[in-house]
């Protein structure tokens, strides 16, 4: 697990990393279908799209998650899509864009799952990592512990196809 040099739009970037023995068409069978996220994030528990149209840039999706005894809604809107490369949504109530890219690497793929944490928070997601989440350093790192948990799930699905 790397982490990013802060940059002038996030105070410091969550990433995590690992290689997949699939090739990207494969991995991507899985990361392109939104409805699996929730099996492999251990804090999102549903997506739901907000309109019909698959996944693309602008679409809109509801997220449902939890953390311990808490549930709370986002919503996220994708930002960027390039089948078998990338995929990335943002949630508008957080500020947060959650990037997955993945790239041929020898006779697998490498995957990397990364999230800027934006250098000015909302006020409400202060409010609320500070009240249920910990603080909002606490949650960064939990977060991160969270994306290598959703990175080796990911590895899991794949290859045990």
């Amino acid at each position: 697990m790397t982490k990013a040099a802060p940059n002038e739009t996030a105070e410091r970037e969550l990433r995590v990393e690992t290689t997949i023995d699939a090739p990207p068409e494969v991995v991507w069978e899985v990361l392109g279908d939104v409805r699996r996220m929730p099996e492999l994030s251990p804090e999102l528990v549903r997506m739901i799209p907000l309109k019909r149209g698959g996944l693309r840039p602008g679409q809109w999706y509801v997220g449902v998650n939890r953390r311990k005894g808490v549930v709370w809604p986002t919503r996220n809107v994708v930002a960027d899509v390039e089948a078998g490369r990338t995929v990335a949504w943002d949630t508008t109530s957080s500020g947060a864009r959650w990037i997955w890219e993945i790239a041929p690497e020898g006779t697998g793929t490498r995957v990397v799952h990364r999230r800027p944490v934006p250098r000015r928070l909302t006020p409400l997601s202060k409010v609320f990592a500070s009240a249920f989440l910990g603080g909002v350093g606490g949650h960064a790192d939990e977060l991160e512990e969270g994306m290598a948990e959703s990175v080796a799930r990911l590895k899991r699905a794949v290859e045990g196809r």
